[in-house]
């Protein structure tokens, strides 16, 4: 709908507003990044407490082919870990499928995102949260990028003949951010009341959402590196070649 000119605005992986940046020839542009990692390793009946403690581990993933994968093993690989040889990953075919898995017990342990990951924990005291994945990234790749999941997106030509109401609305969705992190009781029973999740699942997974909003130059700076390490992991993942300058929206 974005290519077609059918949507002005959506939100939308990460790496998909580069893929898309690329198919447009440039038409599509990187307006705010809103949601950071939501990646966490859980665990049935294994104790594991660092990166290092998965050597010689089968951990089971959803997102094959996508940032959760290319994230994953960029986090095992600057620990010093070779993905397929010092930790097996089995792939699942989506989240859903991996949260019964992990609940049945088929699988020890797993690299599940919210809201899943308060789920499972809520349905079997047994399954815990022993990795923050978002944390794990920030120790290896410093302040040079960030680990992000989700963004806002905007076709170039609509913002250019709309600037003041897309920046307007841009105040807004910031506002819309700060209230959802603020007031999180209240932004669940809007997620039970528009169909989203149950109030009491929402109230519990909002916190571990990393829910956001950050825009300009500071999307312009941490960007770069994220999009660099998809790209050599799989080239596809960025469309093909990395976005150029123009790729970012600036108010």
């Amino acid at each position: 709908m974005i290519s077609s000119g059918e949507a002005d605005v959506a939100a939308l992986p990460t790496n998909t507003a580069a893929i898309l940046y690329n198919k447009t020839s440039g038409n599509v542009q990187l307006a705010a990044l809103n949601t950071l990692g939501v990646l966490y390793i859980v665990t049935n009946g294994e104790d594991i407490s660092s990166i290092e403690d998965l050597k010689g581990k089968t951990v089971y993933s959803s997102g094959q082919g996508a940032t959760p994968e290319y994230a994953f093993n960029y986090i095992l690989t600057e620990n010093g870990l070779t993905p397929g040889t010092d930790v097996t990953v089995e792939y699942k075919a989506d989240h859903s499928e991996l949260a019964a898995s992990i609940l049945s017990g088929d699988a020890k342990i797993a690299v599940l995102p919210e809201p899943f990951v308060t789920q499972v924990t809520a349905k079997d005291p047994n399954v815990q949260v022993a990795l923050n994945l978002t944390d794990e990234w920030n120790k290896v790749a410093g302040d040079k990028s960030v680990l992000t999941m989700g963004c806002l997106v905007v076709r170039k030509d609509f913002a250019e003949q709309n600037k003041e109401a897309f920046d307007a609305f841009l105040d807004e969705y910031k506002e819309s951010v700060d209230f959802t992190n603020n007031h999180v009781d209240e932004a669940a029973e809007l997620s039970e009341k528009y169909d989203i999740m149950p109030a009491a699942v929402a109230e519990k997974a909002i916190p571990n959402c990393n829910i956001v909003y950050m825009d300009g130059e500071e999307m312009q700076k941490k960007m770069p590196d994220f999009l660099n390490i998809l790209f050599t992991a799989n080239p596809k993942s960025v469309g093909g070649e990395l976005p150029g300058e123009d790729f970012y929206y600036i108010k």
